[in-house]
């Protein structure tokens, strides 16, 4: 048998794309950057990068989500930096024509983390924002509220996007996933309104109370209270150790 020769196979490329989403005036909002280099320089994209020869697919998510944009993952033992973020892999997009340059396989990861600050650019990216999912996801040669030309995300990271939302939108209906948008304290009001912002519906505050609270665990009183919401003071919880609501809370139809 000849030895291995790496010449003898085309160029291959790894990369990771991240799905970064937060709730941001009550609407489920999206991470994303304007490409400062080609291809597609100009257009806006999700964030993400190569992942280099010396790492693994989780330290290249984290480490693209520091470089472009300023936030942090939360660490594999669960403690929370400030800003921290639940990340978690997506799935795997391998069209050979998905990028012009050379055959890339791209590893997507959904990061999912409180109202977070204004992001800031970094890497080849020239600017950064939050935008609605659905702006991003409905944008097409239309002009922009801006006056210029709303083209589509870049490479196939629309589809990308759209499959991080849907992974958000199913996971919340079983998982405790939704206190990933909240701060380390907050209120039923307050995850309702998560719901509420990622399902794109308006639930029933006494209906919904009843069901998060009806699961032993998924919520531990704090003991304390709130009124930065206005009104009476409202109970303030954090996420507790149960990861399933059981019955789920299933997704009204729309």
């Amino acid at each position: 048998m000849p030895p291995y020769d790496p010449s003898a196979f085309p160029p291959f490329a790894v990369t990771v794309d991240l799905v970064v989403l937060t709730v941001r005036r009550h609407a489920l909002c999206a991470l994303a950057v304007r490409r400062g280099e080609p291809p597609f320089q100009g257009r806006w994209a999700l964030p993400g990068g190569f992942v280099r020869a010396d790492e693994d697919l989780e330290d290249a998510a984290a480490r693209e989500l520091t470089e472009e944009t300023g936030l942090h993952a939360q660490s594999p033992e669960g403690s929370s930096p400030i800003h921290g973020a639940h990340l978690e892999q997506l799935a795997t997009y391998g069209d050979p024509k998905r990028d012009p340059r050379m055959r890339v396989v791209s590893v997507a990861h959904l990061v999912l983390a409180p109202d977070l600050p204004a992001p800031r650019a970094g890497g080849d990216a020239h600017s950064a924002r939050w935008a609605p999912v659905e702006t991003l996801l409905e944008q097409d040669d239309t002009l922009a509220r801006e006056g210029e030309l709303a083209a589509p995300l870049a490479f196939d990271h629309a589809r990308i996007l759209g499959d991080g939302v849907e992974r958000a939108r199913s996971k919340i209906e079983y998982s405790s996933l939704a206190t990933a948008f909240c701060p380390p304290e907050f209120t039923v009001g307050e995850l309702r309104r998560v719901y509420e912002a990622v399902w794109g519906v308006a639930l029933d505050p006494r209906n919904f109370h009843r069901k998060v609270t009806g699961t032993p665990g998924f919520l531990v009183p704090t003991g304390g209270t709130t009124t930065r919401q206005g009104g009476r003071p409202a109970q303030l919880f954090r996420a507790g150790g149960a990861t399933l609501l059981n019955p789920p809370m299933l997704r009204p139809e729309v």
